[in-house]
Formats: structure tokens, C-alpha cells, sequence
């Protein structure tokens, strides 16, 4: 991979990013979105951020590499700390961390996000928590991707500011996504299909244990039932 051949997961995120966005791409380690974005004439404006010194090393080295000095702008910093307000950023990508840990980057950078700008999240895990906040801050979600690669499932949830929202996600919404469950793809089945495989095993060595948790037991198995539900929700769609 890199700044002219993007994985898929990334090239999906790319492809949500509008035209002439003023991007910031918060854990960008190579800068490749940014980077692959700038070449194709779709933004003129990026800041790359990265709190570790090496990826950011990385970064300075690929737009410097790709002569994009002037249009991508590699900063060492945490977060959403990355972003001045004087860079006017409207749209923000975070992509490849848990859902949790994209949901504290968010929470420290409150004053950005009241900027309400659209946000772009691909979380590897975790993602009903950031389903949870999202919908919580006001952000409705306007789509939702799922997708397998390198043995890793990435959610992409697409969400925008919305004054007075009204819509307030239920339990399957956020545990499955709204969009997701009524469009069950292949990296949909095979996630929780893998989650019931997970927790058939946890019961089968709680019930040879000396001291068998029968409560945990049937959380589990009514975990199952209910990720099996939605699935056969699936077929029948």
C-alpha cells in the first residue's frame, strides 16, 4: 500500500470524503489517505495526525515524497489536538483503532467537535460504543459499511451533525447498526458468526468448571439466540 494504491478499507473511506473537504486524518500514520486523496485532485487541504514520533516521521516522508508540502500538513500531537481552529477543518477520519479509543479521541476534543464536522470512523472493534456516543452528541448516522480484510472486520460509520435529533438508536441499531443488519453482507455473517463460535466455546469450559456460573451461562446463550435472530433477520430480508 501506499499514497497511489490505498487497501480497500481505506479507499472505501476515501471514497466518503467530499470533494474540496478540509480534512483531518487523525492516526495517519503514512499519511496515505490524505496523501492518496491530494493526488486525485479530491482535497486541497489535509492535516495528517499522529501522537507517536515515528508514524509521524513516516508521514513527513511520504508528502514530502509526493511533493505535497503545500497541501498536507503532518502534525505530532494527540488526538484531535492535531487541528487549529484557523485551519477551518470540516471533515474528520479516524481509521484502524478500537471503538473506545476513538470514542476518548472525540470526548478530549470536544471543542473541535463543536465545530460539527462530518465525521468518518472506522472502528476494527467497539463499535456500538461509538454508535452509543455518536447518537448521544447528535450525530446521525448516514451510512454504515462492514467489510474483511487481512483477517480483520473494519465498520465504517459515516455520521453528520444534526441539531435537535430525534432519532435515538435502539439496542439492535447499536449493537448490529442500523444499516448493517438490513443489509447483511458477507464480513456481517462472518463477525457474528465468529461472536456466537466465541461464546459457545466460553460455555462449553464454564460447564466442565467446578463451580459452574450458571447466570454467565445463560447470558451467553441469550446473547446467541439474539445475534441468531438478527441474522436469520438477514435471510429473510
Amino acid at each position: 500500500m501506499d499514497a497511489h494504491h490505498l487497501s480497500n478499507r481505506l479507499l472505501k473511506v476515501a471514497n466518503y470524503v467530499p470533494r474540496n473537504a478540509r480534512l483531518a486524518d487523525i492516526g495517519s500514520d503514512h499519511a496515505y489517505l490524505p496523501a492518496y486523496l491530494a493526488l486525485n485532485h479530491q482535497i486541497n487541504f489535509a492535516i495528517a495526525g499522529e501522537v507517536v514520533r515515528g508514524p509521524y516521521l513516516n508521514a513527513v516522508n511520504e508528502v514530502k515524497k509526493e511533493n505535497l508540502e503545500d497541501r498536507i500538513f503532518p502534525r505530532l500531537a494527540d488526538g484531535l489536538d492535531a487541528i487549529k481552529f484557523s485551519d477551518q477543518v470540516d471533515t474528520i477520519t479516524i481509521c484502524g483503532m478500537g471503538g473506545m479509543l476513538i470514542k476518548e479521541i472525540l470526548e478530549k476534543g470536544q471543542k473541535i467537535i463543536e465545530t460539527h464536522p462530518l465525521l468518518i470512523l472506522q472502528p476494527n472493534v467497539g463499535s456500538d460504543i461509538l454508535r452509543a456516543w455518536l447518537n448521544s452528541h447528535q450525530y446521525e448516522i448516514l451510512n454504515e459499511e462492514i467489510l474483511s480484510e487481512d483477517g480483520h472486520i473494519y465498520e465504517i460509520i459515516v455520521a453528520r451533525y444534526t441539531p435537535k435529533l430525534l432519532v435515538k438508536l435502539s439496542g439492535k441499531d447499536l449493537m448490529f447498526g442500523q444499516y448493517l443488519r438490513h443489509h447483511q453482507n458477507a464480513a456481517f455473517k462472518e463477525k457474528w458468526e465468529k461472536e456466537i463460535q466465541k461464546n459457545q466455546k466460553a460455555i462449553s469450559q464454564m460447564q466442565k468448571a467446578n463451580h459452574v456460573p450458571k447466570n454467565r451461562i445463560s447470558q451467553l446463550q441469550q446473547e446467541n439466540d439474539y445475534i441468531e435472530g438478527v441474522l436469520k433477520d438477514g435471510k429473510s430480508n
